[in-house]
C-alpha cells in the first residue's frame, strides 16, 4: 500500500508542482490550438462542429492523467527501475519534439529501440576502451515499460480514439467513398523510479515498505541495486497519439480494432522483453522486435483496412449518409450515420444534389424514405432548420477542381485551402 501511495503521489507531484504545470499549460496549449482546427474544419464539412475544442483538449488532459497513473502503478507493482544515467528521459523528450516534426513516429516502440541500441553501443564502446558508459539503459526495464505503455495507449485509442474524427472522402475504384481521419494525442504523466548510486548520505531518506512478492520482474538485479543505491520516483511527461484514416469501418469501431491491435502489440512485446535477461543477444532481439512488431502491426491494420468494403458510398440505393450534426433536424429525426436516403418527398434520391435541391426549396415539413444501417426501410419527417437538416451525405461525383488532397501531417494547409476553395 506505501508502494501504491507513493507512486501516485509522485503522479500528483507532475500536476501540482510550477514546472510540471508549466509543461502541462504547454501540452494543453498545443492540444487545444490542433483542436480547434479540428472543429473548424467539422463546421466546414457538417456545417457545425460536433465537439468544442475545449471539450477535446480536457479528454486529452484527464485521461491521459488517468493512463499515465495506472501506467505507473503497473511499473511500481512490477519493480521496473532505471539507472540514474539510463537517459530514461531523452525518450520522453522525444516523444514531445515529435509532435512538431514527424507524427507517424510519436512512438515510445521507435525513441525506445534506438534509446536501446546506443546503450548497448556505449556500454560496448566503454569496455572496449575501458572508459565510463554515459548511457547505460537496462533493456529489459525499458522494453517492459514501452509494452505496458502500449497496452494503456491500446485503451486510450478504444475508448476516446474516435473523438474529433473529421469526415474525409476519396476517389476509390471510380466512385466516391466517405470515411474519417483520426488525430488524438494524450499527455501523459508517468512516474518513472531511478536508483541513486554514488554518496547518498547526506540525501534525506524514508524508508517504504513493499510486498514480500516485489519486484515481479528481474528481481535479483532489482534487490541487488536496492542493496547499494536509493530509489526515488521521478514524473515525466510523454505524448501518445493515434493517426489513421478509414473507409471500410464506423466511426466508432475503426479506433477499437485500431486499440486491440496496439493492445495486443503491447502484451507481446512485455512478454518479448523478458528475453533480455538472456544476455547481449536477448538484448538485441527485444530492441530489434520493438519497431519491426510495430511496423507488422501497422501492416496489418492497413491490410484488413484494404480487404474491407466501402461502407459509406452513394449507389443506385440510395445516397449514403457519412455524418449527422448532434441536435440537428435530421438527428433529432432518427436519422444516423450509415444509413441512406433512397426517397425525398416520393421523389427517387440519385445524388446529394436532388436532395440538397429539395431542402433549399422547403421551408415545410421534408418526407424522407431512410434504409437503416441494419436494413430496415423507415419513412421519416424532417423540418430543415435555416433550410438545412445537418447531413453531410457521401457525393455521388466530385468535380476535379474540388477535390482536396487530405495531409494528416499537415492540418494547417488543409485548412488554408479549403478556406481557400470555400
Amino acid at each position: 500500500m506505501e508502494l501504491i501511495l507513493y507512486t501516485l503521489r509522485t503522479v500528483a507531484y507532475a500536476i501540482v508542482e510550477p514546472m510540471h504545470i508549466f509543461m502541462l499549460i504547454v501540452l494543453g496549449v498545443m492540444f487545444y490550438l490542433k483542436n480547434k482546427k479540428v472543429t473548424i474544419m467539422q463546421k466546414m464539412t457538417i456545417g457545425e462542429s460536433i465537439n468544442s475544442p475545449l471539450e477535446l483538449t480536457l479528454s486529452q488532459l484527464s485521461l491521459g492523467i488517468i493512463a499515465g497513473a495506472i501506467i505507473s502503478l503497473v511499473l511500481s507493482s512490477l519493480g521496473i527501475i532505471f539507472n540514474e544515467n539510463s537517459g530514461i528521459e531523452i525518450m520522453f523528450i522525444i516523444s514531445i519534439f515529435l509532435l512538431f516534426v514527424k507524427k507517424r513516429f510519436i512512438c515510445f516502440a521507435y525513441s525506445g529501440a534506438v534509446l536501446g541500441a546506443i546503450s548497448i553501443i556505449s556500454e560496448f564502446l566503454a569496455n572496449a576502451t575501458k572508459t565510463q558508459s554515459y548511457i547505460n539503459v537496462n533493456i529489459l526495464a525499458l522494453m517492459t515499460f514501452v509494452g505496458i505503455m502500449h497496452v494503456v495507449e491500446g485503451f486510450l485509442v478504444m475508448f476516446d480514439g474516435s473523438r474529433g474524427a473529421i469526415p474525409v472522402f476519396s476517389n476509390k475504384e471510380n466512385k466516391i467513398v466517405g470515411g474519417f481521419a483520426y488525430n488524438r494525442y494524450w499527455a501523459l504523466p508517468v512516474a518513472i523510479f531511478i536508483a541513486l548510486s554514488g554518496d547518498i548520505s547526506s540525501v534525506a531518506t524514508s524508508a517504504i515498505e513493499t510486498p514480500n512478492w516485489w519486484p515481479l520482474i528481474n528481481k535479483s538485479e532489482t534487490l541487488l541495486i536496492l542493496s547499494t543505491a536509493i530509489i526515488t520516483a521521478m514524473p515525466l511527461y510523454g505524448v501518445v497519439g493515434y493517426n489513421s484514416v478509414s473507409f471500410t469501418n464506423d466511426k466508432i469501431k475503426k479506433p477499437l480494432y485500431s486499440g486491440i491491435g496496439i493492445l495486443i502489440y503491447g502484451v507481446i512485446l512485455t512478454l518479448v522483453a523478458q528475453v533480455a535477461q538472456f544476455g547481449i543477444i536477448g538484448q538485441i532481439v527485444t530492441i530489434i522486435f520493438a519497431p519491426l512488431g510495430h511496423e507488422i502491426m501497422i501492416k496489418v491494420q492497413n491490410k484488413l483496412e484494404e480487404s474491407g468494403d466501402y461502407k459509406y458510398v452513394t449507389d443506385d440505393s440510395g445516397v449514403s449518409v457519412l455524418e449527422v450534426a448532434p441536435m440537428s433536424p435530421a438527428h433529432e429525426a432518427g436519422i444516423r450515420r450509415g444509413d441512406k436516403i433512397i426517397q425525398v418527398n416520393d421523389i427517387k434520391a440519385i445524388s446529394e444534389v436532388e436532395i440538397f435541391k429539395i431542402v433549399k426549396d422547403n421551408i415545410h415539413e421534408i418526407s424522407l424514405k431512410i434504409r437503416k444501417i441494419s436494413g430496415e426501410i423507415v419513412d421519416l419527417k424532417v423540418i430543415p432548420k435555416n433550410k438545412r437538416l445537418g447531413l453531410l451525405l457521401v457525393p455521388k461525383m466530385v468535380n476535379v477542381e474540388n477535390a482536396l488532397s487530405v495531409d494528416n501531417d499537415n492540418f494547417k494547409k488543409v485548412l488554408e485551402e479549403m478556406k481557400r476553395k470555400r
